[in-house]
């Protein structure tokens, strides 16, 4: 009778302990899945606002009187995306080593490299290119367009104009990139059925 009795007991704490086990996985899942989804939504957000500032930008030079005024809206705006954008990637960079680890190395490596390319790309061209291109501008005196088409400063400002194009275009890509490796990661984690159901089967 006392050896039912204690077999009774050990099962029942077996399944007390395999009660939490389970409820600590699923707990586990439901934090991660949320982590993966902030970590997403940062990301599209940025993107977003760099696809947003192309047609800002385009609409600026078009609508308002002057080239100079629409600069300096232009300029306010990427001045924005670019911190935002450097502080976003640097962010999901740290954070994605602290993410269960549910795909291959190869796809947890193009995101980190992808986020690293739109941390640099960012840093180049709010620290780099829009600090020359401001040193120009108040080397210049006076707006752009009165200054000789062959005049230094005119060239020198339109080579650096095209260069920032071209760093903010490889930002996106790059952020496009990321967001895609992010999105499958944060699948993958939102699905371990697998793992709780292996321990309802194992209870």
């Amino acid at each position: 009778m006392s050896v039912e009795i204690s077999e009774t007991r050990a099962g029942a704490a077996s399944a007390v302990r395999t009660g939490v086990s389970i409820s600590a996985v699923r707990e586990e899942s439901r934090f991660a899945a949320l982590f993966g989804d902030v970590r997403l939504l940062l990301i599209a957000l940025w993107l977003g606002a760099a696809l947003f500032s192309l047609v800002v930008a385009q609409g600026a030079f078009s609508v308002l009187p002057t080239r100079e005024l629409a600069g300096a809206v232009v300029g306010h705006a990427l001045a924005f995306l670019n911190t935002s954008g450097f502080a976003i990637s640097v962010l999901l960079f740290i954070s994605s080593f602290f993410m269960p680890a549910k795909t291959t190395n190869r796809a947890r490596l193009t995101e980190r490299i992808a986020l690293l390319i739109v941390a640099l790309a960012t840093a180049i061209e709010q620290w780099v290119i829009t600090a020359r291109l401001r040193d120009i501008r108040a080397a210049m005196g006076r707006p752009v367009d009165e200054l000789a088409k062959d005049d230094p400063l005119r060239v020198a400002f339109g080579s650096l104009h095209g260069y920032s194009i071209i760093v903010l275009m490889l930002a996106m890509l790059a952020a496009a990139i990321a967001f895609f490796a992010i999105a499958r990661r944060s699948k993958a984690v939102q699905s371990p059925k697998s793992n709780v159901q292996s321990q309802d089967v194992a209870a």
